[in-house]
């Protein structure tokens, strides 16, 4: 579903991502991981379009999509949902949900994708009316997740999103993503939470310093005595 071939990514002269490629494939949990500033997110960035790269190709559904403007990718069915949830806390916890359907692929079908992500998350419709600003950090991230998932993701990239949750938000979130891909979802997993990722992930790529140091099916990855001393801290 999304091939990532030989990109260079970066912020003026300073080359962040270097020569990386992946791959993603239809109706897959990928996990993405490293340590801080080990190029994540700024992959992330770039694939989602509020990047450019410097070099390479990205295809989505065999198609490039390099240097495409983010809400034409949206339209195209990828969608991100940012670490930090990036909410507007000034409006309501549906308004905010709804905002996530402006494209012209996810508008006519609004309500229903509404009640869809109330079943996932029927802690937001008991709190439709709240402003988003006043939720706990895990009903912040549920609302996020639910923003993305109106716009009706073929491949949704999930950055953090056990970030600053308690460990029952966490079993909660990672619970949630696997329902997603069983419901049809594609997840690039974006995290830092190693264990519980590879848990759950077909496929994992491990970056350092810009670049793939290591790739493979989750649960070997995370078997692999070798593999969690060196790359994994653990």
């Amino acid at each position: 579903m999304l091939e990532v071939r030989n990109v260079d990514v970066g912020y003026g002269e300073v080359k962040v991502i270097k020569n990386l490629s992946m791959e993603i494939g239809q109706g897959k949990i990928v996990a993405l991981l490293g340590a801080n500033a080990a190029g994540k997110t700024t992959l992330i960035s770039a694939i989602s379009g509020t990047l450019p790269i410097h070099a390479g190709e990205i295809r989505f559904k065999d198609k490039r999509i390099n240097n495409t403007p983010a809400w034409k990718i949206v339209e195209k069915g990828l969608i991100t949902v940012p670490e930090g949830r990036k909410l507007f806390p000034r409006l309501t916890v549906q308004d905010n949900l709804e905002l996530g359907a402006y494209s012209k692929r996810s508008r006519n079908v609004r309500e229903r994708t509404l009640d869809a992500v109330y079943i996932y998350f029927p802690k937001l419709k008991a709190r439709k009316n709240q402003l988003a600003g006043s939720l706990s950090g895990g009903e912040a991230q549920m609302c996020a997740i639910g923003r993305g998932l109106m716009g009706l993701p073929e491949l949704l990239v999930l950055d953090e999103p056990s970030l600053g949750l308690s460990p029952g938000m966490v079993d909660f979130m990672f619970e949630t993503i696997q329902a997603l891909r069983q419901n049809g979802t594609t997840i690039l997993l974006v995290e830092q939470n190693v264990v519980q990722s590879l848990e759950i992930a077909d496929f994992a790529y491990v970056i350092e310093n810009g670049n793939v140091a290591l790739s493979g099916e989750g649960q070997k990855l995370l078997d692999n005595d070798g593999v969690r001393k060196a790359y994994l801290g653990l």
